[in-house]
């Protein structure tokens, strides 16, 4: 998801493209459709073939998009953030006789090589690369761990734990939730950040009223509410996924949150910690008021994490939606059915 911030509002677009890592003339400049349409493999080291070394890095390639798209983008830009990506490494397959060939059409790529056009000038070889695998136990006390397949969370419901996979162990995370006595309730993860904002005062609740300019009158005690940023730990639309970080975090669930795992129904988590970070200052942009105080400032902001825990929320489950009567918040069903494929 990239998220811009220019004069008018909040620019957001999903972009699921691929750029060649090679930076030859001699290949196609993209897959185009073909990584979204064909089957994909894993590599492994008893793939035949010879795999050419890429050249461009990941950030390179990022930047290049990004010169794309901003491209129809209104000037100035005051703030970018591409939120949730996932990179991956494809390998597509040719071969070379007299001419370049692609080898899925079996048609040539390219009939005007140079004469002296060599393959064996690209650095590459077998792959060396393999999956490796992090045992399905809790390390608190051996019980199997629980998660959906796009999880990157796991859950032990024998200790109540929840547990993500950092390098080659698995870490754990400090989560909440606040309680529901609902029997039709699914428990929605979301990050709570604790940060520290300079350019403007936002350390309160007291401070979001003033910040977000809200209807509402600050009440004693409400300058000691801590302020916390709150992002969906789950994958939407890049509408949606402002939209829900927006509304939890003008609301600040202000119940007390109980420090262990919910038992019951929970949505997987989906999207790290790392990428929540990430989309802290446009989740501000959106919702400060006026819109024309955003322009002015949010360049100048700088927001630090401090803290963070993992939080289940309790919504009420509808024949279409996931609904947090609390704070007046709707979830649809299809939209998560569809974010599946993010």
């Amino acid at each position: 998801m990239l998220f811009s911030c220019v004069d008018n509002g909040i620019r957001k677009r999903f972009i699921d493209v691929s750029h060649q890592a090679l930076g030859s003339l001699h290949f196609p400049i993209s897959l185009g459709f073909r990584s979204q349409t064909q089957k994909l493999a894993f590599l492994s080291s008893d793939v035949d073939g010879r795999f050419l070394k890429p050249v461009i890095n990941f950030k390179n390639v990022m930047d290049i998009f990004k010169d794309r798209f901003n491209q129809g983008l209104p000037k100035p830009i005051f703030h970018q953030a591409h939120i949730g990506e996932t990179y991956s490494l494809i390998y597509s397959p040719f071969y070379l006789e007299d001419k370049l060939v692609d080898a899925i059409l079996n048609e040539p790529v390219r009939t005007d090589l140079p004469d002296d056009f060599d393959i064996s000038n690209f650095a590459g070889g077998r792959p060396k690369w393999s999956i490796h695998f992090i045992p399905n136990l809790c390390p608190s006390c051996g019980w199997d761990l629980e998660g959906k397949r796009d999880s990157i969370v796991l859950c032990c419901k024998n200790c109540r734990t929840a547990w993500r996979a950092v390098k080659k162990e698995l870490k754990k995370l400090t989560v909440a939730h606040v309680p529901s006595d609902d029997s039709h309730v699914t428990y929605m993860p979301f990050w709570r950040i604790k940060a520290d904002v300079s350019g403007i005062r936002l350390r309160s609740y007291a401070d979001l009223i003033k910040v977000a300019n809200l209807p509402k009158v600050a009440q004693e005690g409400w300058d000691r509410i801590r302020f916390h940023f709150w992002c969906p730990a789950f994958k939407v639309r890049p509408q949606n996924f402002l939209q829900i970080a927006g509304s939890m975090t003008v609301s600040q669930t202000l119940k007390k949150l109980k420090p262990e795992m919910p038992e019951g129904t929970r949505h997987p988590a989906n999207l790290p910690i790392q990428e929540a970070v990430e989309s802290l200052k446009i989740n501000l942009a959106n919702f400060m008021r006026p819109r024309d105080k955003m322009t002015e400032l949010i360049a100048d902001i700088d927001i630090v994490p401090e803290t963070y825990l993992l939080a289940y929320i309790p919504f009420i489950e509808d024949h279409h939606e996931f609904i947090q009567p609390d704070i007046n918040l709707a979830i649809n069903k299809n939209m998560l059915g569809l974010a599946k494929n993010l």
